[in-house]
């Protein structure tokens, strides 16, 4: 992506959140984010029906051979029949379907909602099949009726995805301001400063929608973290993993980051393979679950605005009490399960056949994530998944008996120790587990060579790197991912890996059986080698006592000064 197209993502990222936060002060974040999103997809569907329709028209009228759309004006008697039969023909669904864009009726079309939002309550707005008026009851009355007609019209896709806005009780001044805002923006054809630009508009709407999650999860703060997992360490996961094809299984997929993320991976990767990335794509499978039906809602959504094909289950659902793909072997399988969930445990799970390992505890869900992903993996697969720290080393309720039998099954690949401060919703020190199905070799995703590994396991300690974004959250710089991502490979590779003091150190399953199963790459990794300055050491130590001395001595004057000003008040000490 080139200067001007950051810039141009850049100023409506803002604009489109200035006008947005305008509602913070008259709905809580978990729900104005809804109807904020609704207006961005109403928004966007229209802007690509638009531009679809220009498309066609301009096809419509244009004579060669190769154009199946060309309509001859000799076939009608007049200019104005003429035009006629292009509206009409304008009106055909196949057209849209063709080129994967959402059909939308008239009432649901963009101009129709900004014409229609600034007339009076009780204005008539059309007539119904009937012929009956159909007036305007209230502005977020009239935006729910053009996401009823856009879900009736593609029910395939988006049956039971769209959040209706009238729940929210926004007022008609409100909602009017944020599509007056929202009409400034074109999805389509977009230029900045008069230059054109490359970018389409679902790459547009999908940057914004993923703008917008974020920056409704740090609004939320904890709550957010239940739909947004951060940009990089998703980024990170799907690096590590290289989902070029396949079937891709996340069983927590909050609003679908992971989905998302890998598709921008086969996007990024295709000059370096030399691949179309649309059709790479095609070789790539979508299966996920989530129990909020909230969420469920907002990750079908972020799939259908990418068009991307998706297999959520029938319904939102508890992926422990109603694991929507049971038959499902996957090649990838990547999550952000919830961090050490409590309330998880049902007596009807105690013999599940997901338990290979061990039974989890009935008061922590970590090692229950762990293994249901492992019990969809297929049998060359490989997983990724994000635990809190203490399920590296927790030896309560059976916890340190399953991981070390996944040890001895050696089905153990990496471990990852993340930095703290990533996450909005969690302070808790947060790791990666990867693990793999097979460690013989054979052909990465992308068909480079790895090398069998067995009895192996890498450790990095990725705890230095990234750098704070703001006060609060800390992130990954490109070059951090790719440096954790490119030592991952190169061990699986045999590609020049080494051993680096304090970052990465490749185990064997007898050192991890000294430590006891323990998986802390901290245990392992040692620390860093420190830089010789090449000061002798006893003229080192003479300058830091030296050092201390001076400290010492303003230490005992401060003291003094303090006693001297409490005694003055009257208070000795």
């Amino acid at each position: 992506m080139d200067h001007a197209e950051q810039q141009f993502l850049k100023e409506l990222d803002d604009k489109l959140w200035k006008a947005a936060d305008k509602l913070r002060a008259n709905l809580d974040a978990a729900n104005y984010k809804h109807v904020v999103l609704g207006l961005i997809f109403l928004k966007y569907v229209s802007d690509a029906f638009e531009e679809r329709q220009r498309e066609l028209r301009e096809l419509f009228q244009k004579d060669s051979d190769d154009n199946i759309y060309y309509l001859p004006r000799e076939d009608v008697n007049s200019d104005d029949e003429y035009q006629q039969a292009l509206d009409e023909e304008l009106e055909v669904l196949d057209y849209y379907r063709e080129a994967n864009v959402f059909w939308v009726p008239k009432e649901a079309r963009w101009s129709t909602l900004k014409s229609k939002a600034a007339l009076p309550t009780g204005s008539v707005l059309w007539q119904d099949v009937n012929g009956n008026d159909v007036k305007l009851r209230s502005v977020s009355w009239l935006i729910d009726n053009a996401l009823d007609a856009i879900e009736r019209e593609n029910a395939s896709k988006l049956k039971g995805v769209l959040t209706r806005v009238s729940q929210y009780e926004v007022d008609n001044d409100k909602l009017i301001g944020l599509i007056n805002s929202f009409s400034d923006t074109s999805f389509a054809a977009p230029e900045f400063k008069g230059e054109k630009l490359s970018l389409q508009s679902k790459d547009i709407l999908g940057h914004v929608y993923e703008y917008f999650l974020g920056q409704f999860a740090l609004a939320e703060g904890k709550q957010g973290g239940q739909y947004y997992t951060p940009k990089s360490i998703v980024s990170l996961i799907v690096e590590m993993l290289e989902p070029y094809s396949g079937r891709v299984y996340d069983p927590a997929m909050g609003s679908g980051g992971f989905f998302v993320s890998n598709d921008k991976f086969i996007e990024g990767h295709a000059k370096e393979w030399h691949y179309d990335p649309s059709e790479q794509k095609k070789n790539i499978s979508v299966y996920g679950q989530e129990s909020n039906p909230t969420t469920w809602r907002l990750a079908a959504m972020n799939m259908a605005i990418r068009g991307i094909d998706f297999a959520f289950g029938k319904k939102p659902a508890d992926t422990f009490l109603n694991d929507q793909h049971p038959d499902l072997r996957a090649d990838f399988v990547m999550a952000n399960p919830p961090f050490n969930m409590k309330d998880w445990w049902s007596e009807s799970l105690t013999e599940d056949a997901r338990w290979k390992y061990g039974t989890p505890p009935k008061n922590n869900a970590n090692f229950a994530w762990l293994q249901h992903m492992l019990y969809h993996l297929g049998p060359a697969g490989s997983m990724a998944l994000l635990l809190a720290n203490g399920s590296m080393s927790s030896n309560t309720n059976n916890e340190g008996e399953i991981r070390k039998r996944l040890v001895e099954e050696d089905l153990v690949e990496c471990m990852v120790a993340l930095p703290g401060q990533l996450f909005t919703n969690t302070q808790i020190p947060a790791c990666i587990w990867l693990l793999t199905k097979d460690k013989t070799g054979g052909l990465s995703p992308n068909g480079v060579k790895k090398r069998a590994r067995k009895g192996e396991v890498l450790f990095i300690d990725a705890r230095q790197l990234g750098y704070m974004k703001d006060r609060v959250i800390r992130d990954f710089t490109a070059d951090d991912v790719a440096k954790v991502a490119d030592t991952f490979h190169a061990w699986q590779r045999d590609e020049g890996y080494e051993d680096i003091a304090g970052f990465c150190k490749s185990a064997t399953l007898a050192d991890i059986q000294k430590h006891d199963f323990v998986l802390t790459p901290g245990r392992y990794v040692g620390a860093a080698e420190l830089e010789d300055d090449g000061v002798p050491f006893a003229d080192k130590m003479a300058q830091l006592t030296g050092q201390l001395r001076e400290q010492f001595d303003e230490s005992d004057q401060l003291e003094a000064e303090i006693k001297r000003n409490l005694g003055g008040l009257g208070y000795g000490v």
